[in-house]
């Protein structure tokens, strides 16, 4: 139950609620390098970078990475190709330590 996780407490829910976080982070920044291509490709009103890389570093890198790849979107900017991917392994590395320090 990744929702009641805040209101229930207790470890395993936490950890509910720290993977809960993340799934949703990575498939905000995926859905919104899809929105930004779409737009790109009908020349509309984009969505800046700035937003999408502080969705990256909120923890959505790997969704980033992801869509850059799918979407072959921002794969021109040296710093998305080097900085996204990057940012991923720092957020497996952080995810990895969050649930490792909640007992089970």
């Amino acid at each position: 139950m990744i929702g009641g996780a805040f209101f229930y407490g207790g470890e395993g829910n936490m950890k509910e609620l720290i993977i809960g976080y993340f799934i949703l982070i990575n498939l905000t920044l995926l859905l919104v390098m899809k929105l930004d291509k779409n737009r790109a490709q009908h020349n509309r009103y984009r969505i800046s970078e700035k937003t999408l890389w502080i969705l990256a570093l909120a923890g959505g890198a790997i969704g980033g990475t992801a869509g850059m790849k799918l979407f072959r979107h921002k794969t021109k900017h040296k710093a998305f190709v080097a900085g996204f991917p990057l940012l991923a392994i720092v957020d497996v590395i952080i995810a990895a330590i969050l649930l490792s320090t909640i007992q089970s």
